[in-house]
């Protein structure tokens, strides 16, 4: 490795150490780590809501089929983000 490659690495190296080392404390903490989750868990859900709602209506003979499907998909897609979320606070 060259000189500024390393010197990359350790930059990054450092950014990721203060990273994991922050953790806002008290009741500020806890709110900004729930709405934090909450955000990563409803926003595919309103996606898929709304590009479901959008498929329905762009094929003839209007059904829920697209919707219903995209929103269970965003539940599995939210469900994952918070269990990524919450297993990087633990490192």
């Amino acid at each position: 490795m060259t000189e500024g490659d390393e010197r990359m690495r350790r930059a990054i190296d450092d950014q990721i150490g203060r990273r994991r080392r922050f953790r806002p404390a008290g009741p500020i903490g806890l709110l900004v780590t729930g709405g934090t989750a909450g955000l990563l868990f409803v926003v595919p859900i309103l996606v898929g809501a709304y590009l479901g709602r959008w498929l329905d209506t762009q094929f003839a003979g209007y059904s829920v089929r697209w919707t219903v499907s995209l929103i269970v998909l965003g539940i599995v897609v939210g469900a994952y983000n918070v269990y990524r979320f919450f297993k990087g606070l633990g490192e």
